[in-house]
């Protein structure tokens, strides 16, 4: 379906924009050796930038000077805007009216523009859409996308030479970029990819069950960087993740917000709702691995105000 993906190359592309963040150890009683891969300490805060770098990288000239346009709840764009800044290219950002305050001032810093799109993350894509057919931009879509999916597989690759005997991802599971993109980059090795998903913000879970693309309304959730849609016309990420998961995992709001006060208490880390749900599956319990482990921290991007909360036990 996307062909052969050069991993390789995307490496090249991505290097100038994303650091190889650390591998740092987990301690779980009575069970294999675990590990975080901190992409909560990446450039722009996430992973993200990942994808966005070897999709932008690959525009050609006439499509870098008619600029970019994306829909993002936040971490997307401002990977999106950071680096089509570095490369002069103008930036147009479509976010949801409860986008995160924290992830809202990143992505104008850089000098994008932004779009208030409304109350839902499909409206943020629908206005992505419109407005690049109509002025011409290049949609650099959050997920749905093949050189997006070969940027994000960038992160498997650094994981599998870092931690070479490990046996088991578990990563965050939303428009299933990271997933497809680590899973496809990883196929060769004999790992098994644990996805989890937020309750509130399950849409590719469910459709996975169902087999099919369906759509849910937004829930307001504490990993809001996991909300929105997959698309009813999925073009690669819904058949790659049925593809490379191999568990799937569901975490309630209280878990998410027990592992984001946990990950600053006992491990000095600052780690956003979205990104701590591979840690709440293992810490709560809900999933125990069967061999030696990482778990995908994926961002750091959260409100100051929200994180106090969190971490206070609010």
């Amino acid at each position: 379906m996307t062909g052969n993906l050069d991993f390789a190359g995307a490496l090249a592309r991505v290097r100038p924009h994303a650091w190889r963040t650390p591998i740092v150890p987990l301690d779980l009683p009575d069970a294999p050796p675990a590990f975080m891969k901190l992409e909560s300490l990446q450039h722009t805060g996430s992973f993200k930038v990942r994808g966005a770098a070897n999709r932008l990288h690959k525009l050609s000239a006439g499509a870098r000077k008619a600029g970019v346009i994306t829909a993002s709840s936040g971490n997307h764009g401002r990977a999106v805007a950071v680096v089509a800044a570095r490369l002069d290219v103008s930036a147009t950002i479509c976010v949801p009216d409860w986008v995160d305050p924290s992830k809202l001032r990143g992505i104008r810093a850089t000098g994008a523009r932004v779009v208030m799109a409304g109350p839902s993350y499909d409206e943020a894509e629908e206005r992505a859409a419109a407005m690049a057919e109509s002025a011409g931009m290049s949609l650099v879509h959050a997920f749905d996308d093949r050189d997006v999916i070969e940027g994000q597989g960038t992160l498997g690759v650094e994981l599998a030479r870092q931690v070479p005997d490990v046996e088991e991802v578990i990563l965050p599971l939303s428009g299933g970029g990271l997933a497809a993109g680590v899973g496809l980059a990883l196929r060769d090795r004999d790992i098994r990819l644990v996805a989890v998903s937020a309750r509130r913000a399950c849409v590719m879970f469910r459709s996975l069950e169902q087999g099919g693309p369906i759509e849910l309304p937004d829930e307001e959730t504490i990993a809001s960087a996991l909300s929105g849609g997959i698309g009813l016309e999925n073009r690669l990420t819904f058949a790659l993740c049925r593809s490379v998961i191999s568990e799937h995992v569901v975490v309630d709001e209280g878990d998410i917000r027990a592992a984001v006060a946990r990950a600053f208490h006992e491990h000095r880390l600052v780690v956003e709702g979205g990104g701590a749900v591979g840690l709440a599956a293992l810490w709560s319990g809900h999933y125990r691995p069967k061999g030696p482990v990482a778990v995908i921290a994926s961002g750091g991007n959260v409100d100051r105000s929200l994180l106090k909360n969190l971490v206070s036990g609010g």
